[in-house]
């Protein structure tokens, strides 16, 4: 049995190209004591792995070329020599792109039989537990406030302006196109929406922030957290996730102008986090968020590619803006 994977052939210098990847067969790993092999189902393809290229992200290691891409995915367990995991059970593990992969108990997860495994990869794994966190821990919405979110139509967006829309707020999103918009208006909600790449979307935003943002969950730096900030009420709050805009050049951004001056005026409070500060609570919200998505309230937007081999285009689509939602390669079984 060989194992299809794709590893990193060089590190982007500037923007990232499928050339920088190379698919390659090797033999099918062998667990050892206490170990597990496991049959990649599905994997998901995230804007913050491109961070780990980089080398910005502290949580993914130094970048290396030669190795498999990193990637959370769900599979399935093939073979055992660890207590708790049977063949045929199903799993979340940091599987990498591709097909099969030996792991360590602590790196596994067993999935309720009762969920649809790739809900995993999104609502209930970390894009929906980074979106659930985020914005009810770091931002705290109340009822009736203006919550505003960059990268709406993205993996996590999509699903902090649903959780947003549950806290009865205004949710207002900022995304790359109309047809974006759109998709957040008619199918989940959004009170508005704002094309970032239009001439006039500083105006745009504050016609549909006329009385201010309260809440910012930034997924992107750069220009729009600047023009977030000018639009944050007196006790503004921003969760800063990602920053997209940043990722994928060799000539980031500046930081945007008013800071600390803002802050201090506007008594701001800006505060970072990982979705790994709130492991122990991930059970509690993953029991609200199936019990959303069981009831309706929450619509799970998933981007499905077919075939590990599509992955690096799918990635540079990705980054370029051409997911709506979750994207998830599927591996032929």
């Amino acid at each position: 049995m060989q194992n299809q994977q794709v590893l990193i052939d060089s590190l982007p210098d500037g923007k990232l190209s499928a050339s920088n990847y190379r698919i390659v067969d090797t033999p099918a790993p062998e667990p050892g004591d206490g170990q597990v092999l496991v049959q990649t189902m599905a994997v998901a393809i995230t804007a913050g792995t491109r961070a780990g290229l980089q080398g910005s992200a502290s949580y993914a290691g130094a970048p290396q070329a030669g190795r498999v891409m990193n990637a959370s995915g769900v599979g399935e367990v093939l073979a055992s020599n660890a207590s708790g995991f049977k063949v045929g059970d199903r799993v979340t593990a940091p599987t990498g792109w591709q097909q099969l992969s030996v792991h360590n108990v602590e790196q596994l997860e067993l999935i309720d039989p009762g969920h649809d495994p790739l809900h995993y990869l999104g609502p209930l794994g970390i894009n929906g537990l980074t979106a659930y966190f985020g914005l009810l821990e770091v931002g705290q919405p109340k009822a009736d406030e203006t919550v505003m979110i960059s990268a709406a139509a993205g993996s996590v967006g999509h699903m902090v302006g649903q959780i947003a829309k549950l806290q009865k707020t205004k949710v207002v999103g900022v995304c790359s196109s109309l047809a974006k918009g759109e998709v957040l208006m008619s199918n989940l909600g959004f009170d508005a929406v704002v094309n970032y790449r239009d001439a006039n979307f500083r105006a745009d935003l504050k016609q549909a922030t006329p009385e201010g943002v309260d809440v910012y969950f930034d997924n992107t730096g750069g220009m729009i957290l600047g023009s977030a900030l000018f639009r944050l009420n007196v006790g503004g709050r921003i969760a800063c996730c990602g920053v997209v805009s940043q990722y994928d050049t060799a000539q980031p951004e500046p930081g945007p102008r008013g800071i600390p001056g803002l802050l201090v005026n506007k008594r701001i409070t800006m505060r970072g986090f990982l979705v790994f500060d709130f492991a122990e609570h991930y059970a509690r919200a993953r029991k609200q968020i199936h019990g959303w998505l069981n009831s309706g309230e929450m619509t799970s937007l998933t981007d499905q590619i077919a075939g590990l081999e599509q992955a690096p285009e799918a990635f540079v689509d990705l980054l370029a803006g051409g997911n709506v939602g979750t994207r998830v390669i599927t591996l032929d079984r």
